[in-house]
């Protein structure tokens, strides 16, 4: 790890490499920095993991991955992140970054400046499009996606090196309406590996780039490097967030026999809504989306149980969401169900 300070604003830039390749520790490795964040640090975290799934945070595990194959079969894991947004396959052709700041230091464009930066110093020219992705003529080489929680940020992405892409097909499951709405054949026609554009690549020359990127956007010099200890306590709080993230319930979790399920995609992501009923009530939702704002559906599923199963009211509860943000998103659910027999 190297602590480096910037010369003009005193922020402390933190450059941390994770030499496992386990997604449960790196993921609890990337909470745990969450939690202990200085108030004047910005970390950028780079991390591998092998033969895996990583869905994300509202996602059904079933219905976005081959779970058996992979993980019975062939010895994988599937994770799952606090992030929104989509499936991503990863393997050590895959590397990840994760940048975490203060929201007073969140500032997208200039965290993707870092990767792009990184990306075109290697003679690649990479843009941002659509929701979350970066492309090199227009086929996907990196996704990103979000999450915010009580005055802290992360952003993290994925850049295909030399990732195996036959295992990519063969254990993500993309559903024929999410391609169809992207105008695409196969997943396979929409990604490509930075090795297949620039053979003489290698993983640490993307490395060295992405760092060296970090610190001229950040304006940094180094100034020192010193090993940082791990606190008995700080310890203590990634083996239980190791645990959280290879437990079944968070992986998987459980899921109902559903009386009522409807589905619908729209232009911002893909929304599965499963309603299981006691008594005319609601006993358990369960609100499934690749949509990049992971902490809205959660709220979802908790405003929702215990309901009445009445359309009018189910709508209404939708407006109590107005302070997490993407009223789009919020106008777009209610009027779908308005159009549902519920």
């Amino acid at each position: 790890m190297q602590q480096i300070t910037n010369k003009n604003e005193q922020k402390k830039l933190t450059i941390i490499h994770s030499e496992e390749y386990n997604p449960w520790y790196n993921l609890a490795l990337e909470e745990h920095l969450f939690n202990n964040l200085d108030e004047d640090e910005i970390i950028l975290y780079l991390w591998q993991n092998d033969q895996t799934v990583v869905i994300g945070r509202n996602q059904n595990s079933w219905q976005e991955c081959r779970c058996s194959l992979l993980e019975e079969e062939n010895g994988g894991f599937l994770a799952r992140r606090l992030s929104g947004g989509g499936a991503v396959y990863h393997d050590l052709g895959n590397l990840n970054f994760t940048f975490i700041l203060k929201k007073k230091n969140y500032d997208v464009e200039k965290q993707l400046e870092v990767i792009l930066k990184a990306v075109r110093n290697l003679g690649i020219k990479a843009e941002f499009t659509g929701r979350n992705d970066i492309t090199v003529s227009g086929k996907k080489i990196s996704g990103n996606a979000f999450y915010h929680s009580q005055g802290t940020a992360y952003h993290h992405g994925t850049i295909l090196f030399d990732t195996d892409i036959e295992s990519l097909v063969k254990y993500l499951q993309v559903s024929q309406e999410k391609i169809k709405s992207k105008g695409i054949k196969s997943v396979r026609s929409r990604v490509v590996n930075l090795k297949e554009i620039k053979e003489d690549l290698t993983l640490n020359s993307i490395k060295e780039e992405i760092e060296k990127s970090f610190l001229e956007t950040y304006n940094a010099s180094l100034k020192k490097v010193e090993k940082i200890e791990t606190k008995p306590s700080q310890i203590k709080e990634l083996e239980e967030l190791y645990n959280k993230y290879s437990s079944w319930d968070w992986r998987y979790g459980k899921t109902p026999d559903f009386d009522i399920y409807f589905e619908k995609r729209f232009e911002w992501g893909g929304v599965e809504l499963g309603i299981a009923l006691i008594d005319g009530k609601i006993d358990q939702v369960r609100v499934y989306s690749d949509a990049g704002n992971a902490e809205l559906f959660v709220k979802i599923n908790e405003i929702l149980k215990g309901e009445k199963l009445n359309k009018e009211r189910i709508i209404s509860s939708l407006d109590k969401l107005k302070a997490v943000g993407n009223q789009d998103i919020i106008n777009d659910l209610k009027q779908w169900l308005a159009k549902r027999d519920i």
